[in-house]
């Protein structure tokens, strides 16, 4: 028996392709990781050189093919792709990457159906959804004393860098305000202080408990776009809470744009030592920023979060934003007001790209029995700029 089993061991393995695949270790060109929308059919997809769209689905299909390689399931959510990268999954990837750039399937006269130009798909949300988003309240020296002379701005800095103290962190609503490239931010019918923030997104990428500033970047899978889309006109008065409302300041549907895509953390670099943020409206800047504005960085942002709760793979940390919003810009001469209907948000970070999205006018919703949230006008002067969140 053990002589059959034995003979029938050299027959399967003379049966195997000659020049059997070893795995890869790197990926010959950097990629970035994206959620798209195709025909109507959303997909998990590289992206290479910011110009090709390939689904992992089919290309991993295609490398299976040729018989050097493993089967391997390839998740059909980025967010199940993420917990899985660290586990092998990265090294089928660049496997992947390495297949269709070495056979010149991007730029082949006989291109792959899984392969796409950018501009033919849709991009969606890369997350679809994180289980948490939290967001750093106030964490840009420039931001904290937006309308301010630069000596005054000065002081400040002094003072908080005497007195960091422990960063804010809030939840940002995920499923419901989280949106795509060139997707549609709502301006609520009657709120009309809307504000804009480009924020640098960490995307968590192993379950993170009690983690020090020290070991946070091996939880981290990579980096990407988020707009803090915001309401500045805060509550009404009367009933319980005349502070801040972080509901209203930011969790109103469509306040979260997040993409276009995810770029992993080997391409990147080092968040705390590289980040050049800028945000424009209708092309004009309005927000810009690098790394010496920022107080609390990426590490002790993931240490503070995850002394508080778990960070799963696949959940975000957004890193605050720097001056220039309505206050900042009002001040500076650069803006007349808050966001408009109309008006074109891009929210822009080197080595990452760039996240568009327009806002546009809500409808006046049905009439209730009061106990909704009012048009700002109702109880605050027109233009009076409220407390910064």
């Amino acid at each position: 028996m053990r002589h059959a089993l034995a003979v029938l061991a050299a027959v399967v393995l003379l049966g195997l392709p000659s020049q059997a695949a070893e795995q890869a270790t790197s990926s010959v060109e950097p990629f970035n990781l994206a959620t798209v929308d195709i025909a109507g059919r959303e997909a998990v997809a590289l992206v290479l050189r910011e110009q090709y769209v390939v689904e992992l689905d089919g290309a991993n299909r295609n490398l299976e093919m040729t018989g050097n390689y493993p089967v391997v399931t390839v998740p059909d959510t980025l967010v199940a792709l993420i917990g899985q990268y660290e586990y092998g999954l990265k090294h089928r990837i660049y496997e992947i990457v390495n297949h269709v750039v070495g056979r010149g399937q991007l730029t082949g006269t006989r291109r792959p159906a899984y392969i796409h130009t950018a501009s033919d798909v849709r991009f969606l949300a890369p997350l679809r959804y994180p289980g948490k988003m939290l967001n750093a309240a106030v964490n840009f020296f420039s931001h904290a004393c937006e309308a301010c002379s630069a000596e005054e701005r000065a002081a400040a800095r002094a003072k908080r860098m005497a007195n960091r103290g422990v960063p804010y962190l809030f939840y940002k609503t995920t499923r419901g305000g989280i949106i795509g490239h060139e997707d549609e931010v709502v301006l609520p019918h009657g709120r009309d202080n809307t504000d804009w923030e480009v924020e640098l997104g960490v995307v968590i990428g192993r379950t993170a408990r009690y983690v020090t500033a020290d070991q946070a970047r091996n939880y981290v899978f990579g980096y990407t776009i988020h707009n803090d889309v915001s309401d500045r006109g805060g509550r009404p008065p009367g009933g319980f809470g005349q502070g801040s409302d972080w509901l209203v300041g930011k969790g109103h549907e469509t306040f979260a744009p997040l993409g276009p895509w995810i770029v992993p953390a080997e391409f990147y670099g080092d968040p705390t030592k590289r980040l050049h943020m800028q945000l424009l409206i209708d092309g004009k800047l309005v927000q810009e920023a690098k790394i010496e504005d920022m107080i609390h960085n990426v590490w002790e942002l993931i240490e503070y979060g995850s002394s508080i709760v778990t960070l799963h793979p696949g959940d975000v940390i957004n890193g605050g934003t720097t001056s220039g919003t309505s206050s900042g810009a009002m001040f500076a001469g650069t803006r007349s007001g808050y966001l408009k209907a109309g008006e074109v948000m891009e929210a822009k970070i080197e080595g990452i790209g760039t996240l568009r999205n327009k806002a546009v006018a809500g409808k006046q919703p049905p009439a209730g029995s009061g106990a909704q949230l009012p048009p700002v006008n109702s109880y605050s002067k027109p233009g009076t700029n409220q407390r910064q969140q």
